[in-house]
């Protein structure tokens, strides 16, 4: 076990956060929560028990914790081993032994720091343990990223027979899994989620939680900088699509979408491609097939992009590409381009779907189907972007997921001594408001 910091302490108000992630939301997560425990002086000892890559590859977020020269707040890594255990998922099976084994390094190191209570950064990976009896040695809370069981209520998509089977076993887990007793709380990304979690019969807190975004002011000069060292041609639309370049995003759906607009439109669009990918030679080779024959622009930029540059490509862009393939669950680049004021194409399906048309993000498609891409971009590419969109509401989206009420929230109902919270929750929203 590497400890990032080494330090005395007793074991009044200890709370441990567990998240062997290193990918996606994670990292940021943890930096607010500790920021917001830094600000508000919170008392007791946060540990934050990570992968040792995170160490390696977020030492950005270890060193805010150190700069605060705080001794309540410590990382802990888990062994090489057991990362090497939680990064089995090539089957099925795999994954079901992985969560088990996961749940079993929960209980480890909340049973070898003592603590009080433990916060599941990721609580989809343990619904099966939970849901077959899985003992916890302490109270303990999560964060729910992707329910799936009422999204036949969210729209009018038609759920496949294995997305109809999946939503009945999430249903099932979850009637088992509210009625553990040492489940105090469980945080929702999903707003519209915790409306139908609500039926069951549970002593549990279901609480909505904001899928945080900071917002970032990026300079006209640094803007132009960027849009000249991607070498982006004048006089045409930027299109970003950010993240993981793989499948799930429906990128070669994207791809074929471009190769049914005309050349006209094609003249117009550049499509920007950012983030690191595990198919970039087939991609590569079939972008080559499309601009032998159609004059769009395409930049690929296969590399992890640091946090820091992230608000640099949606300030740039023109539109933000979301044509994932029947997504379940949030996903932050929403936040992203309404942090930017910039409009997105999305998938029609899902919370994605539904927060899109709830806030007017944008246009929704069917992403599985090419031709309804390429509708989405023509419109995009011949009309006024202002009547797609709802800039006031991309405001009150981003408002609504502010980090320092997403840490609020979890930290106010966490099931320690934080009476004291409840003096402070005013001066939080005060803050908000400035």
């Amino acid at each position: 076990m590497e400890i990032a910091r080494i330090k005395k302490q007793n074991n009044a108000g200890k709370i441990m956060l567990f998240d062997p992630s290193i990918r996606g939301h994670h990292p940021n997560y943890i930096q607010y929560l500790i920021k917001y425990w830094h600000e508000h002086k919170l008392s007791g000892y946060l540990e934050i028990v990570v992968s040792p890559r995170f160490l390696q590859e977020h030492d950005d977020v270890v060193n805010l914790a150190l700069s605060y020269n705080q001794e309540n707040i410590n990382f802990i890594a888990i062994t090489l081993e057991e990362e090497a255990i939680l990064n089995s998922r090539k089957s099925p099976l795999k994954r079901v032994l992985r969560n088990f084994k996961e749940w079993q390094i929960i209980c480890k190191y909340a049973n070898l720091l003592k603590v009080n209570h433990c916060l599941l950064m990721y609580f989809d990976t343990c619904e099966l343990p939970l849901a077959v009896g899985a003992k916890a040695c302490c109270p303990f809370s999560g964060i729910f990223f992707r329910p799936s069981f009422h999204y036949h209520e969210l729209t009018q998509s038609i759920p496949s027979c294995k997305e109809g089977i999946r939503q009945w076993r999430q249903k099932f887990f979850l009637s088992q899994i509210l009625k553990n007793p040492q489940l105090k709380n469980l945080f929702c990304l999903d707003p519209f989620a915790v409306k139908c979690l609500e039926k069951f019969e549970t002593h549990v807190k279901l609480i909505s939680l904001p899928d945080p975004v900071e917002t970032f002011e990026i300079s006209n000069t640094n803007l132009s900088n960027l849009r000249q060292s991607l070498k982006i041609e004048s006089q045409r639309k930027v299109f970003l699509l950010f993240g993981a370049l793989t499948t799930r995003k429906g990128i070669y759906q994207l791809l074929d979408a471009i190769a049914n607009l005309p050349i006209e439109l094609c003249q117009k669009m550049c499509l920007l491609m950012v983030g690191e990918s595990n198919i970039k030679i087939e991609l590569q080779s079939r972008i080559t097939e499309i601009c032998q024959v159609k004059p769009v622009q395409i930049i690929s930029h296969y590399k992890f992009v640091p946090d820091r540059d992230i608000p640099g490509y949606f300030q740039l862009a023109d539109v933000v590409l979301a044509p994932y393939q029947r997504h379940v669950g949030m996903s932050g680049i929403l936040l992203l381009a309404a942090a930017a004021q910039k409009p997105v194409l999305s998938s029609d399906y899902g919370l994605m779907g539904k927060l899109v048309q709830e806030y007017q993000l944008g246009l929704t498609v069917n992403s599985t189907i090419p031709k309804e891409i390429t509708k989405g971009l023509t419109q995009f590419l011949v009309e006024d972007q202002e009547t797609l969109c709802d800039r006031s509401q991309m405001k009150s989206f981003i408002q609504h997921n502010s980090p320092q009420e997403f840490a609020r929230i979890i930290f106010e109902n966490l099931s320690l001594n934080f009476s004291f919270l409840k003096e402070k929750k005013q001066e939080a929203i005060d803050l908000l408001k400035k």
